[in-house]
């Protein structure tokens, strides 16, 4: 098994690439400390994996809390003895995040409260505790729209994933002979629940893939398997990149008819 051994720190570990990222891990052989803010749904989490066999504890925590953050990742290493994937995996897209006029504050501030903030403190707290177990590996969740714009705007949630790539890349420099290695993993448009809530109509959703070169969106599980391979030493001298998954989104220019 390829992550036999390890111990990884999942949040969002509730649904979407969460939930199918902790899975997978524990079917890889890791010890999991799934976090969500959501207990109920994390807990089926927790029954899933452990039903296939894994081991994961449910961890209920507000990543834009710094006080949750440091508890969650000590209750990891009381629970498990150590610390070696941290996937920061927890966000927000909220439905009134538009353009710069027509975005309010309120939207703004809790989406980089969650989606910036959170991924900070899980490296603030999580970094000592990955040198503590001699090194191991951070995955932050980024997205596509960290390198390109779009017409149908999101302004909020694209500049935070800009955010979490410039962070990965500067984590990722400061412990490059640590041991330590920083990835940014970003997606390209997902058949997720939080995604197919904002693309409520079939127009929505066609205005999107018509960009997709694979023609069709991604799957939770398609994310999961290239955290997995992040994870895990195969990637050893990976660090400090934007790890594509986007069905060639980002590589086209026209796409097939």
């Amino acid at each position: 098994m390829r992550l036999e051994g390890k111990v990884a720190l999942i949040t969002g570990a509730a649904s979407g690439i969460g939930r199918q990222t902790a899975l997978l891990l524990a079917r890889e052989g890791a010890r999991i400390a799934g976090v969500d803010v959501s207990s109920e749904a994390n807990e089926e989490t927790a029954a899933l994996v452990r039903e296939a066999g894994g081991d994961m504890v449910a961890l209920q925590a507000d990543i834009s809390n710094a006080s949750d953050c440091e508890r969650m990742v000590a209750a990891t290493e009381e629970r498990f003895g150590k610390l070696d994937v941290l996937f920061n995996n927890a966000g927000v897209m909220l439905p009134d995040d538009g353009d710069a006029e027509s975005t309010d504050e309120r939207v703004w501030d809790l989406t980089m409260a969650i989606n910036v903030k959170g991924v900070f403190f899980g490296c603030k707290y999580g970094i000592p505790a990955l040198r503590r177990a001699g090194g191991g590996s951070i995955i932050n969740t980024a997205s596509f729209v960290a390198l390109v714009g779009a017409a149908t705007p999101q302004l909020a949630y694209t500049a935070s994933k800009g955010a979490v790539l410039s962070m990965t890349r500067e984590l990722a420099v400061i412990h490059a002979r640590e041991n330590i290695r920083v990835n940014a993993l970003c997606p390209g448009p997902l058949r997720t629940e939080l995604l197919m809530k904002l693309l409520d109509s079939e127009e929505k959703r066609n205005r999107r893939l018509v960009h997709v070169p694979m023609g069709r969106f991604g799957e939770a599980d398609e994310m999961a398997k290239a955290v997995l391979y992040l994870a895990s030493d195969e990637s050893s001298y990976v660090t400090g990149t934007e790890f594509m998954v986007d069905g060639g989104l980002t590589a086209a220019y026209v796409t097939p008819e």
